[in-house]
């Protein structure tokens, strides 16, 4: 089985808000990777975490639920996921799964902000 690859960074932009950097693959495999930037990202407890999926290479149905389940854990700490960066596909995915209902879709970071 090949392992999938995901790199994640996370940074503070400021006090109401974070952002997890994701690069690679979002996986079912990825959930303990996003799990840990997540509580990283929430540590000082900002208003919104963004997820910026510029550098994504590849996103499948396990991963959309790894996303869920970072849903579920922000609505109960009060906090807002956006997300920036999705190309055209993972954009439409988004819409057609109703994410896009819960998680705000941006073009960029500093639209994400501005939401």
């Amino acid at each position: 089985m090949v392992q999938s690859k995901l790199i994640v960074d996370v940074r503070r932009l400021s006090d109401v808000a974070s952002v997890i950097d994701i690069q690679g693959d979002v996986t079912g495999q990825a959930e303990t990777v996003l799990a840990d930037a997540y509580a990283r990202a929430t540590a000082n407890n900002p208003r919104n975490v963004l997820l910026n999926f510029t550098k994504l290479d590849f996103m499948n149905s396990s991963g959309i639920g790894v996303l869920v389940t970072l849903l579920v854990r922000a609505q109960r700490q009060k906090h807002k996921l956006l997300a920036y960066g999705l190309n055209e596909h993972y954009r439409q995915i988004f819409e057609l799964t109703r994410l896009s209902d819960a998680i705000g879709l941006y073009v960029s970071e500093a639209e994400a902000l501005l939401a």
